[in-house]
């Protein structure tokens, strides 16, 4: 019995020790994963998102021209991807990225229409707005590893 459990064990903190190693690469590939084919889809002008994206740029920033804007918020989506998994841009891809989760989090309050059925019940459109808390969650745990800076 005693043997079982020391193996046990043993096999557990090999399975901790290989997720530990894992963790951070991966977090910072999904990252990439997630916001550079996201952002590819506006600049190609296939991105399902598109029409919402537009809808808010009309209401809050309507004097830029629309399609040149989602190329620019695409490439800004693509250069935050690569930006996670450039060594020591990590500081840069989150900032980069609470200002791009801010502005996205908008249509929530914004355009209830789109993003919401009834309270607390999310369109499809407020859902993929929603998952972006686990996003923000991911990117805390990578700054989470990050060392402190020494001026």
């Amino acid at each position: 019995m005693c043997m079982n459990r020391y193996t046990l064990e043993r096999i557990d903190a090999r399975i901790i020790h290989v997720l530990r190693t894992l963790s951070l690469p991966l977090a910072r590939f999904a990252i990439f994963l997630v916001f550079f084919w996201f952002g590819i889809l506006k600049v190609i002008g296939a991105s399902p998102a598109s029409p919402m994206v537009l809808e808010l740029l009309h209401r809050t920033l309507s004097f830029m021209n629309p399609s040149l804007f989602l190329v620019l918020f695409g490439l800004f989506e693509m250069l935050i991807g690569i930006s996670f998994l450039i060594p020591h841009l990590e500081r840069a891809a989150i900032f980069l990225l609470a200002i791009h989760l801010f502005t996205t989090i908008l249509p929530l309050f914004l355009m209830t229409s789109y993003t919401w059925t009834a309270p607390l019940i999310p369109t499809l459109e407020g859902q993929y707005i929603i998952k972006n808390i686990l996003i923000m969650a991911v990117a805390v745990g990578i700054a989470a590893h990050l060392r402190p800076r020494h001026m």
